[in-house]
């Protein structure tokens, strides 16, 4: 393992990184302090030996743990759900209820998720655990979750990167849990005195027209930070509403461009690296910039998620 990365940014609200896809800063595991130990996110299986040892870093037992909050059921998210409530055993699954099915029968999300890394699978992911029916707590729009001691959860459906996915918003930090509706915050360009932020379009539910429209929800409620599935926080909510907007526009006229060449996703994503490559490179970072490595591997799999929706559009039409 490498070393335990800890962040906190007050407001009970603690960060472990989960070492997803074995990179340092690529998905968060957030730790939700109160009279209910709560956690965010779980990453795949190879991170739950991460939350073990950050939680004992932080002083917490993982008894403590009351619930463990998914915001959809993607791997990266949920994948080591099941693995980490074997040891937590006073612990619930909380999840979208699109997502409660998958979860206690993770067969389909196993089968997309080979077709997307293929032999990478076993490495990135194994093992997939089903999670008890009788573990599982659907969250739908408008529920709450009490905490003790004056905290709530407040959820809200937030489709756009998938159908199966909810934001909620925190009472103490007043801050949303975005999940991956509000995109990816690539904080590797801080180096650089920005951080750049893009949205995540993965396959097969799509939708950035209900993307925009979960931001503006998000916005609505005039909140004062944001918490990135990846990764980490913004205090900059409005900004990172309209940036990733504006970069969603971008991706979706890219795309246009390219499934009416007949160029397909790699097309898409060709022209996605040699945008973004220009983009960045105007703002100083050079061919080694850490950014690139996880940034590639993203406008891949969002290339894919740009052409299954304009392919649905067609079919539509």
């Amino acid at each position: 393992m490498k070393p335990t990365r800890l962040f906190d940014w007050g407001y009970g609200v603690r960060m472990i990184d989960g070492y997803d896809l074995d990179m340092p800063g690529r998905t968060g595991i957030y730790v939700i302090e109160g009279e209910a130990l709560t956690l965010v996110e779980t990453g795949p299986a190879p991170s739950v030996p991460y939350i073990k040892a950050g939680l004992e870093e932080l002083g917490y037992s993982l008894s403590d743990v009351r619930h463990i909050i998914v915001t959809h059921i993607h791997l990266d998210h949920a994948g080591g759900a099941g693995l980490l409530l074997k040891s937590c055993p006073r612990s619930d699954v909380v999840v979208h209820p699109r997502g409660q099915r998958h979860l206690a029968d993770p067969s389909r999300l196993v089968k997309g998720a080979k077709m997307v890394y293929g032999e990478a699978f076993n490495r990135l992911f194994d093992p997939v655990v089903p999670v008890p029916e009788e573990k599982l707590t659907v969250k739908s729009e408008g529920d709450s979750l009490d905490l003790g001691g004056g905290r709530r959860l407040d959820f809200m459906d937030s489709p756009g990167h998938a159908a199966h996915h909810f934001s909620f918003f925190d009472s103490v930090s007043r801050g949303w849990f975005t999940g991956d509706t509000a995109g990816v915050r690539y904080h590797h360009t801080q180096d650089l005195g920005f951080t750049f932020y893009l949205p995540s379009t993965s396959p097969n539910q799509f939708d950035p027209d209900a993307m925009k429209q979960s931001m503006k929800r998000m916005a609505d409620r005039s909140p004062d930070r944001l918490f990135f599935g990846h990764f980490g926080m913004s205090d900059e909510p409005r900004k990172v509403f309209r940036k990733v907007s504006a970069e969603l526009d971008h991706f979706m006229a890219i795309g246009r461009e390219a499934v009416a060449a007949g160029e397909g996703a790699d097309g898409i994503r060709k022209r996605l690296v040699e945008h973004y490559r220009a983009a960045l490179g105007n703002r100083g970072c050079g061919e080694d910039h850490p950014i690139w490595e996880p940034l590639e591997l993203d406008l891949k799999v969002c290339a894919m998620g740009v052409e299954w929706y304009l392919l649905q559009q067609k079919k539509k039409a």
